[in-house]
């Protein structure tokens, strides 16, 4: 990262164009001098965000930088995940499951709440964590910011808050309510992110808690864990691997996706523009393809195949039952947010990296 250290004039992350047009598309100089407390840190979103920040402040040398303290259970895996940053200034470890009490991190200007389990092997195997840390997690930290006058609490939440579509919708709009069949053990965790939203509007109504809400659509990218069990993911690190995708549906399912480092620059953007108490769909709208279509161009670029199989009860009891989710993006675009680097490339690039070792 040496060219990153030398150059100040421009926000740069090697290898990739969305971290390296970012400033182009939102300036994060008005987080110099402050301070991000940011959970979940060394899940996929976290660890992009984590990128973009400290990454940022390398090329920006000159001005005073973000402080960043970051969260997770793992002390272990945050140091060898996090080991680029570990001993910088403004980078500050804290181990903390965000189901217990907060530890005391001292002021911090901005919450950003992305600790959540993710991923269907997750929701299926730890049902009741899937839970908690949408629900108990984000109260506690809600008490923090409160007990510390945060400016801002920025809660990360999902497409699936929306349901499945009713059939009245082709692209879900932040006020569009669809269907959940609450008496699944799949239903923690949209009834929970769902929850945690409206904790969120409560300290809003109560305690004048100033807070957004950035809805993610599917992420993938560089960033992923070897544990991620999503569709995507499992096709991503087969061919990585240079092994055949298995595909374990007919892949007709049609998602709104995003390359991580663009979700990333995304929840920034609802941070520091978004309007207080408002939701804010981020989704590439080019990068709305079906699974089949995802496999299709994984097979080509990396000289595998595809072949088909049937999931397992384990599996299945993780699965979403949605076959069409689409996101409206026209609040966030109106904020000045776009993607940078669109589907096929995004995944080509998360196979670079996953062979490389990047992650």
């Amino acid at each position: 990262m040496t060219q990153v250290n030398q150059r100040n004039d421009q926000y740069a992350y090697e290898g990739n164009a969305a971290m390296q047009t970012a400033e182009t598309v939102l300036s994060l100089s008005p987080l110099s001098g402050k301070t991000i407390l940011l959970t979940g840190a060394t899940g996929m979103i976290g660890k992009s965000m984590i990128d973009v920040l400290m990454r940022y402040n390398r090329a920006h040398a000159d001005v005073e930088p973000i402080r960043v303290i970051a969260l997770s259970r793992n002390r272990s895996g945050a140091e060898k995940r996090l080991a680029e940053y570990w001993d910088e200034e403004s980078f500050r470890y804290i181990a903390c499951d965000v189901n217990r009490e907060i530890p005391e991190c001292g002021q911090v200007n901005y919450v950003i709440h992305a600790a959540s389990n993710t991923h269907p092997l997750q929701y299926s195997q730890d049902s009741i964590g899937t839970i908690t840390a949408n629900v108990i997690g984000t109260k506690n930290l809600l008490d923090y910011a409160v007990a510390h006058k945060t400016e801002r609490f920025c809660f990360v939440s999902s497409v699936e808050v929306y349901g499945e579509n009713r059939g009245d919708a082709d692209r879900f709009r932040e006020d569009y309510l669809g269907y959940l069949n609450c008496n699944t053990l799949r239903a923690g965790y949209p009834e929970s992110k769902r929850v945690g939203e409206t904790l969120c509007n409560a300290y809003g109504q109560t305690h004048q808690l100033d807070f957004v809400i950035p809805r993610l659509s599917r992420v993938y990218g560089p960033t992923m864990l070897p544990s991620d069990s999503k569709a995507i993911a499992q096709f991503i690190k087969k061919a990585a691997a240079g092994e055949d995708i298995i595909l374990k549906s007919a892949g007709t399912q049609l998602y709104s996706y995003t390359y991580a480092p663009d979700a990333a620059m995304g929840i920034l953007t609802v941070l520091l523009k978004g309007k207080s108490g408002e939701a804010y769909n981020i989704s590439d709208l080019k990068s709305e393809v079906t699974l089949r279509q995802i496999t299709e161009w994984l097979a080509e670029d990396n000289g595998v195949k595809v072949t088909f199989e049937v999931p397992d009860a384990v599996e299945q009891a993780g699965y979403s039952t949605a076959t069409r989710a689409l996101l409206d993006t026209e609040k966030i675009e109106g904020l000045g947010w776009k993607p940078q680097t669109h589907m096929r490339k995004g995944l080509a690039e998360t196979v670079r990296s996953l062979r490389d070792g990047e992650s």
